[in-house]
């Protein structure tokens, strides 16, 4: 009885996996106000005690920010305070925060949050007003100034606030809140140039 010829095929190729940011390209400008989606970045969820601050630093290639409403940023990477052992690191160019702080043995916690969070610009002369008509932080330079950032609201949910210049902002929202929180601040550049 002769066998059968095993047919050979070539293996399947491996599905193309594409990231889709959420709202991609959504621009609104108004007169003194533009809200605009930002690109895609890399984020992390760092948890450390003070005594892990000086490794984490060193291996993440900035200072890790010790006082309330600060951020620290070095060559495409920020790093937001947000409580007495906790940060967001984001790195918009590309480089993944996790991996570089990988080695290191000192006591800490990480978690790669990059697809979880959605960021906007906020830019323009009316962009303090456009974010306080939904969120209660004072906004002003001398209360809030340049580089300052805070976790806070905007309407009904959370977002994490950072000033980027004395007219520009970047808000973090969860990816789920995203379309809600784009569209309030739409609406608020509106009524701000009116």
């Amino acid at each position: 009885m002769a066998k059968a010829a095993a047919k050979k095929t070539a293996p399947a190729a491996a599905p193309s996996v594409e990231r889709r940011p959420a709202l991609a390209g959504r621009v609104v400008s108004a007169t003194d106000v533009k809200v605009e989606v930002l690109p895609p970045a890399e984020r992390m969820s760092l948890r450390a005690p003070e005594a892990s601050v000086a490794a984490l630093s060193k291996a993440l290639g900035l200072t890790l920010p010790k006082q309330p409403k600060t951020s620290a940023s070095k060559t495409g990477r920020t790093a937001l305070w947000l409580g007495p052992d906790e940060w967001l690191v984001i790195d918009e160019a590309g480089k993944d925060p996790l991996a570089d702080r990988a080695g290191v043995a000192a006591l800490h916690s990480a978690v790669g949050i990059s697809h979880r969070n959605v960021a906007f610009a906020v830019t323009g002369p009316a962009a303090a007003a456009a974010i306080n008509a939904g969120c209660p932080q004072d906004l002003s330079l001398e209360a809030f100034p340049v580089r300052a950032a805070s976790r806070t609201i905007l309407g009904k949910c959370e977002i994490l606030l950072l000033r980027t210049a004395a007219d520009a902002f970047r808000v973090e929202c969860w990816r789920s809140f995203s379309d809600y929180v784009f569209t309030f601040l739409s609406e608020a550049a509106s009524d701000a140039a009116a």
